[in-house]
């Protein structure tokens, strides 16, 4: 046998060598970690699979840490796709291998695909299941500047340029809980999504507090009572199913505007009892919002957070809006502390993915007392009304019933130049509720009547003045709203309106940043 052929059948060998090695190391990665501990969980490539349109994966670093048996791809998934025809990136984690934890390599690759995404106005679906950083790996991914501050930098960089939307499928712990925080939408699977800053063992150890894992940072806790997640959902599909279609409300990024759909009736065109002629009786905002929008169009947002305040995205003749309303039916719609913190930052939101916003207004005001004074209610009332303000959107604000004090300030009233102020004829707009005005205005009077009798009287007739001072049509006349319609009318009045405002454009930006309070 000649040299020659020697060194064929050589490279010939070897080649068939690689190959085979590169289909072992594949196949390794590709199969992950042991999935008989899921229990309900998905595996992370049946997550994808739901996710993102069939053929559409491009898959980076799949061969990291080849040569480790114990971490396939790294226990993280990252690369491209299309959700619904729109090209996004994601960040998938493989609780199957180290618990999904973060070493070196597997925060590289989620710098490298967020990088990308920086680069190319990528939307960002992060589907997180992940103990955290690997402590004996410390070194290797926290302090370094590719470390994981690296990926919390560019989420900060890609927040209001491109949608990022989180699904919660297990923990998210210590420093990794920021992920799922700087997210436009974080949907949390009940019974296995937790996210804490230190683990309630950890807890125990340093602060001496005993708390269970829900308490600590459950699905329910963090969309019940923090607000850090806005959907709790009934497994992984569900999450997945919910995330396509918040992503389906918005565009690709800030340079484009939403999708149309082809417009749909609402759900209900009958209005007789929906909204009391009696003030101080409650209601369900959300018969008002489903006689007004598409049927079936209106998703809402942190739902069980903050209830006396509703907000969420729907389709107003098949295009996108935001809406923001009072709930009647909790705590008279008057605004708490966290219900300023949820509609700063869904109002945020919208004129970051320019949807219009229409507010639908009855209200008292914000809520007055010692408590909420102390939780800080001016600074997050003022962090409410100045996300209102900043707003670049078209805004419309109507009012259902009652807009009084400076709760109608922080619904979009006239003086913050929406587009228009509509009325209905159950309106009342003024600086105060006409009873408590008689008190305020005639309080020494009122001491000094001898009998309740003598007060009631007197108030129900001064009432009666003031009351005049606040109809919508008393309002009408002196400019100080656009228009008083009929329920069955605010439709197709809203319609009309946003279609004449669909041409704005952003002005160009007058400074950094305004310093607002947070």
């Amino acid at each position: 046998m000649s040299n020659e052929t020697t060194d064929e059948t050589g490279e010939e060998i070897a080649a068939q060598d690689s190959a085979t090695e590169l289909a072992a190391a594949t196949a390794a990665a590709l199969k992950g970690g042991d999935t008989g501990r899921l229990g309900t969980k998905l595996p992370v490539r049946e997550r994808l699979a739901l996710l993102l349109d069939q053929g559409s994966f491009v898959e980076d670093g799949l061969l990291a840490s080849m040569h480790d048996e114990r971490l396939p791809a790294d226990a993280v998934i990252t690369g491209t796709g299309t959700v619904d025809g729109v090209q996004v990136a994601v960040v998938a984690h493989d609780p199957t291998v180290k618990a999904g934890s973060w070493g070196p390599r597997t925060v590289e690759k989620q710098i490298r695909i967020l990088e990308r995404a920086d680069r190319d106005l990528l939307p960002v679906f992060f589907l997180v299941d992940s103990a955290g950083g690997r402590l004996t790996d410390q070194i290797g991914f926290h302090p370094g500047p590719r470390g994981a501050a690296r990926i919390f930098h560019l989420q900060v960089r890609l927040s209001g340029r491109v949608p990022q939307i989180c699904c919660l499928f297990g923990p998210s712990a210590a420093g990794g809980a920021y992920m799922p925080a700087f997210c436009d939408w974080v949907g949390m699977v009940d019974g296995n999504a937790s996210m804490f800053l230190a683990s309630p063992r950890i807890a125990e150890k340093a602060v001496g507090e005993v708390v269970s894992l829900e308490e600590m940072g459950g699905a329910r806790m963090h969309t019940e009572v923090s607000g850090c997640g806005d959907a709790l959902c009934a497994d992984d599909a569900d999450a997945i199913a919910q995330a396509k279609r918040f992503f389906s409300y918005l565009p690709p990024s800030y340079e484009r505007r939403p999708v149309s759909l082809p417009p749909r009736d609402p759900a209900a065109t009958e209005w007789e009892g929906v909204i009391p002629e009696n003030l101080r009786s409650a209601y369900d905002i959300n018969a008002v919002i489903d006689r007004v929008v598409d049927a079936e169009s209106f998703f809402e947002l942190k739902a069980r957070w903050a209830k006396e305040i509703v907000v969420g995205f729907a389709r107003l003749d098949g295009e996108a809006i935001g809406i923001v309303a009072s709930q009647p039916n909790v705590k008279t719609g008057a605004i708490q502390v966290n219900s300023a913190d949820k509609a700063a930052a869904f109002i945020t939101l919208c004129d970051c993915f320019n949807l219009p916003l229409v507010f639908f207004t009855d209200l008292p005001g914000f809520m007055i007392g010692s408590k909420v004074e102390r939780e800080g209610i001016i600074r997050h009332g003022a962090k409410m009304i100045a996300a209102m303000a900043s707003t670049q959107v078209p805004r419309i604000c109507v009012v259902v019933r009652k807009a009084f004090a400076a709760g109608y300030y922080a619904m979009s009233c006239p003086g913050f130049e929406p587009r228009a102020t509509i009325a209905l004829p159950s309106a009342q707009i003024g600086a105060m509720a006409s009873e408590a005005a008689v008190n305020a205005v005639s309080a020494r009077h009122l001491a000094a009547m001898e009998t309740d009798a003598e007060r009631e009287a007197f108030i129900a007739e001064h009432k009666l003045e003031f009351e005049q001072e606040l109809q919508p049509l008393r309002l009408a006349s002196e400019l100080l709203i656009d228009a008083v319609v009929e329920p069955e009318e605010l439709r197709r009045e809203l319609i009309l309106r946003l279609r004449a405002a669909a041409g704005w454009e952003a002005p160009p930006p007058g400074r950094h940043h305004g310093n607002f309070p947070v």
